[in-house]
């Protein structure tokens, strides 16, 4: 199935016979002049159907494949009988931070949807989830950091972009308190947004 999506396998499989192409030729030189304005109307139209729609699809999606960072240089530390070494299991990084993020996820469920369904605005159950959305989204886009900037290829974005993130969770955290205690807070501002 991959072979069939290779463009020069695609273009092959939908080439265009080579007296198609004679006759287009033919047609455009001799019996229309290339100044008339027949000309200039007629032959785009030809060349739109005499070539299938598949072979410039293909020629579109030709182009060379690029990397954006190569590939590190392959190196064995050690020889290659050793064993790879494990880490020490931690579990604050490990189970105990998986299970964190799942039960932020789920309580968000019901305290998006508690406020507008009961019809009561409590100052708590608001604060809690602003709370829970300023630390859903931290971790949310920590775990795209680490994905996207590897520490050992790129340690100085990675930890630019991990100081940003912390600066900015700061400074969401800090306006939503604000909001929250000097304004109407985040549940009537998007029911009032809702009914306007």
């Amino acid at each position: 199935m991959a072979s069939i999506m290779r463009p020069s396998v695609l273009r092959q499989a939908c080439q265009v016979p080579v007296t198609s192409q004679r006759m287009l030729s033919t047609l455009s030189r001799t019996s229309i002049k290339s100044s008339s304005p027949l000309s200039q109307h007629l032959r785009p139209s030809l060349v739109r159907t005499a070539l299938p729609k598949s072979t410039r699809i293909a020629a579109f999606h030709a182009t060379q494949r690029k990397q954006i960072l190569p590939a590190l240089p392959q190196t064995v530390e050690g020889t290659a009988n050793d064993p790879t070494p494990v880490p020490e299991p931690e579990p604050v990084h490990g189970s105990y931070h998986w299970s964190f993020e799942r039960i932020v996820s789920a309580g968000l469920i019901p305290l998006t949807v508690a406020p507008f369904a009961a019809g009561s605005l409590n100052p708590v159950t608001d604060s809690i989830l602003c709370a829970l959305l300023v630390i859903h989204s931290h971790i949310g886009f920590e775990a795209c950091i680490i994905d996207y900037f590897p520490k050992r290829r790129i340690p100085t974005v990675q930890k630019a972009s991990m100081w940003a993130l912390r600066i900015g969770t700061l400074t969401l955290g800090v306006a939503l308190y604000s909001f929250e205690t000097n304004d109407v807070g985040i549940t009537e501002a998007v029911t009032r947004l809702w009914h306007a």
